[in-house]
């Protein structure tokens, strides 16, 4: 792509000659360093400017965004429904971001923001961005390069908006699907998880993280662990030894740390009963030491609370654990704010219970990255991948990631692909016309939505009309009311959608309502397509039996012309399973898989 830059305010190009000015003389050889940079930067900074740039607000919690230059912030966020007040589009959007890093760059060192948000399908919290399958769908293709190209388009449309720092790839390796985040893991192995977390580094960053424009640093996570708890209860406690920690849940951050990625975030859960943000042997010796990781470790969102009812000592442990940058959701007047962080951080350092030492290693990882983004030479963006966002060319990356994902799990008697010139066509289930259930979770807002909560998508319903003959009558009976004379049904059925907490189920039953939807397009005598769109395999009963043909849709995203492409036989299904699928919903140890399992992982037909 070309690349036509805005024009560059004089006092970014500033900060570009920050270490001349500052009187800090290099040798050639190192002046393109970023850790020699870092380290010629860092020996300028006071205890103010130091613990600044370890602190990430939410854009919300701000009470002014003054405060970013005030407190020296080194990181604003924003949380899963944190919009700009003036719109919802990509231009509000990069308006927003360039205000708060013009409060960055008025500082006394000139130091760029990192701007971060959660782009873990797509850049899913903007209207009209292309929103991908979810992880567990792009998990399904088993298709490396696919995965690569998805989070390249992601990257370009989150760089469009001005934003540098996406928290994703999430490779967490989820044992046991009542976990609500099933979803946001690739798959349940380590294998998988490693080579697409891989691809989806390289995608969000490119080759090596950059200067380029559309080079987004990836955020890999949740280390470690999250996705083994017992009885997938959201940030809960896996329960095991280290061998099995190693062997399962730390592989995908070898893979990806090999691959450069720059940040990873540390996860809510426990370690047989040791809050992750607090664990310093895994966060230091293995992950900082053992591993080499030399990006920066960030926390979740108000994680580091769960530590202990004591704030301050919460701050105190979780960055002698190793906690580089803490994520904080409340402003002044709330209890945990940035403003409360700061001053005990600042106290804590003068009675010596966080070493200097401390401070200073998280403050050169952080700076080395913001260097080695080039960040210090210009933050302006590229108003190009801003007019991406949303582009048909980005949409048909998205449209082949749904197809690719869709797995076949029963086809009687050869019913798919069904004919484009079939006589009368009814499609029954109100999933069918939603593009929230399509998209799931983590789309514009945080738990996601019913309905067209985003412009420029395609439901099931709509893509189906556009694909079949003009001669082809299609009926849609969201409650398969009218069935008659129908030359076959399209059942399209699922979970409503949900995220993390929210999404945690203690049964993994469709729904009656859906089992009953399907017994009665059966009983109509017509063939019968069962479409589930779900964030994990769900136990199916009769609702497998009533089909004659079932697909596994996932969470598609806003492309459903992937879905009709494969329906009416413009591609193959070549999507098999990345998780095992369990034929009843008892719950198991996390670390066992079921001895007689509906599907094995990596089952799919293609006919």
């Amino acid at each position: 792509m070309n690349s036509s830059f805005t024009k560059t305010p004089k006092h970014i190009l500033t900060a570009g000659c920050l270490i001349c000015l500052l009187g800090v003389n290099l040798p050639a050889a190192e002046k393109n360093n970023p850790g020699s940079r870092a380290e010629a930067l860092l020996a300028q900074m006071t205890l103010d400017e130091k613990i600044g740039q370890m602190v990430q607000v939410d854009s919300k919690a701000l009470k002014d965004r003054a405060d970013v230059q005030k407190y020296f912030l080194g990181s604003v966020l924003s949380g899963g429904s944190s919009d700009p007040a003036d719109g919802n589009s990509a231009a509000s959007w990069l308006k927003s971001v360039t205000e708060f890093q013009d409060q960055a760059l008025q500082t006394r060192l000139k130091i760029p923001l990192l701007y971060g948000i959660d782009a873990v399908h797509g850049h899913n919290n903007i209207d009209g961005a292309v929103i991908f399958p979810h992880h567990i769908g792009m998990g399904a293709t088993h298709d490396p390069k696919l995965v690569e190209r998805a989070e390249r388009v992601t990257a370009e449309e989150v760089a469009g908006t001005g934003i540098r720092w996406a928290f994703a790839p999430c490779i967490t390796v989820p044992q046991d699907p009542h976990w609500g985040r099933t979803y946001e893991g690739y798959g349940d192995d380590p294998a998988l998880v490693s080579e697409l977390g891989v691809a989806a580094t390289i995608g969000l960053q490119g080759k090596q993280l950059s200067a380029e424009p559309a080079s987004v640093l990836a955020c890999a996570k949740h280390f470690i662990g999250d996705g083994g708890t017992t009885n997938g209860v959201d940030e809960g406690n896996t329960v095991c030894d280290e061998a099995t920690l190693r062997k399962i849940h730390l592989p995908p951050y070898q893979a990806t740390i090999k691959a450069g990625v720059g940040s990873i975030m540390v996860s809510y859960s426990s370690w047989n009963g040791v809050k992750m943000h607090g664990n310093k042997y895994l966060l230091t010796n293995v992950l900082k030491g053992e591993l080499g990781f030399q990006g920066f470790l960030v926390s979740d969102w108000a994680a580091i609370d769960q530590i202990s009812p004591d704030f301050k000592h919460d701050i105190e442990q979780s960055i002698n654990a190793g906690l580089d940058m803490i994520m904080i959701p409340n402003g002044p007047g709330k209890a945990n704010n940035y403003v409360e962080f700061i001053a005990d951080l600042k106290a804590l350092v003068a009675a010596g219970r966080v070493p200097q030492e401390r401070i200073d290693d998280a403050v050169r990882r952080i700076l080395r990255i913001k260097f080695q983004m080039g960040l210090f030479e210009s933050t302006a963006t590229d108003r190009q991948l801003t007019a991406t966002v949303g582009s048909s060319e980005h949409r048909a990356v998205a449209r082949e990631c749904v197809r690719e994902s869709l797995v076949l799990l029963k086809n009687e008697k050869q019913v798919l692909p069904l004919a484009k010139t079939i006589k009368r066509l009814v499609v029954v289930g109100a999933a069918a016309d939603d593009l929230g259930v399509q998209c799931g979770g983590w789309t514009i807002g945080w738990q996601g939505g019913h309905g067209n909560v985003t412009h420029g998508g395609t439901t099931i319903l709509a893509a189906i009309r556009r694909t079949i003959s003009p001669a082809t009558q299609v009926t849609f009976s969201p409650d398969a009311s009218d069935l008659k004379d129908a030359d076959a049904v399209i059942a399209v059925v699922g979970e409503p959608p949900y995220a993390e907490m929210k999404g945690d189920r203690k049964e993994l039953n469709l729904a009656a309502a859906d089992v009953a939807l399907i017994a009665k397009a059966k009983a109509s005598g017509a063939p019968v397509v069962t479409i589930l769109l779900s964030g994990r395999p769900l136990v199916l009963n009769s609702a497998l039996s009533d089909s004659d043909a079932f697909v596994a849709a996932w969470l598609p995203g806003t492309e459903g012309l992937g879905v009709a492409d494969v329906l009416f036989g413009d591609f193959k299904f070549t999507g098999k399973l990345p998780r095992v699928w369990p034929a009843s919903g008892v719950r198991s140890n996390s670390f066992e898989k079921p001895e007689r399992p509906l599907f094995q992982t990596g089952f799919g037909l293609t006919d």
